[in-house]
């Protein structure tokens, strides 16, 4: 069998996720190797000193960021023309301001806060944009689903979880609606299927 690359990931991870629903849209094949950040295996250290998922391993190409292994698979094929529906603007407010307030929302212990409810006014803030957003548009690029859309995806997706009653009770229908259309979507499905972990000597995981 060719050398596939290998993709390392967490399946919980929502870098991990949009990067492995890149993958698995493209239907490039990759070798995915399940990890716990607990217990990170030698092998990906080696690649990338980060210790942070997504690793993509490309023969002698390291890719470890989710963004560009999203490009990367995509610049392979781009069946639903994902890389014509970007804007980086909403990108660059999801992966910075948005997710400093996730992370201290979620894990308040985390940055010694007695709660995250200061900082989950300020991701809300964040969710109320991209709810008026789809209000004039289908999705977050405009008419059709793409690269936005699954960047931003699984950080919205964590923040729900956080408390899934607030959020559902919230006054923001198109973004409840586009968060459950992505949720129950065939390729989420696909790409959090649960992987035992990897160990040096196991048998490729073909993926997806």
């Amino acid at each position: 069998m060719t050398e596939l690359p290998i993709l390392y990931s967490f399946r919980r991870c929502p870098y991990a996720m949009r990067a492995r629903m890149a993958v698995a849209v493209s239907g490039v094949k990759v070798e995915l190797r399940e990890v716990l950040l607990r217990d990170k295996p030698a092998e990906m250290l080696e690649k990338s000193a980060k210790g942070t998922v997504p690793v993509l391993v490309v023969g002698d190409r390291v890719i470890d960021e989710s963004l560009d292994v999203m490009q990367w698979a995509l610049a392979y094929k781009d069946p639903e023309g994902w890389l014509a529906h970007i804007d980086h603007e909403l990108i660059s407010a999801n992966d910075g301001p948005f997710k400093q307030a996730l992370d201290r929302y979620k894990y308040p212990h985390r940055f010694d806060l007695a709660d995250g409810i200061e900082h989950r006014a300020i991701g809300l803030d964040h969710l109320t944009a991209l709810d008026k957003a789809l209000s004039a548009a289908p999705f977050l690029a405009g008419q059709q689903g793409g690269f936005t859309d699954i960047a931003l995806f699984p950080f919205i997706r964590q923040f729900a979880a956080t408390d899934n009653k607030w959020f559902d009770a919230l006054p923001l229908p198109k973004l409840q609606a586009w968060l459950a259309s992505l949720t129950c979507s065939a390729l989420f499905e696909t790409v959090m299927v649960r992987h035992p972990q990897w160990k040096t000597g196991a048998e490729p995981n073909v993926f997806p």
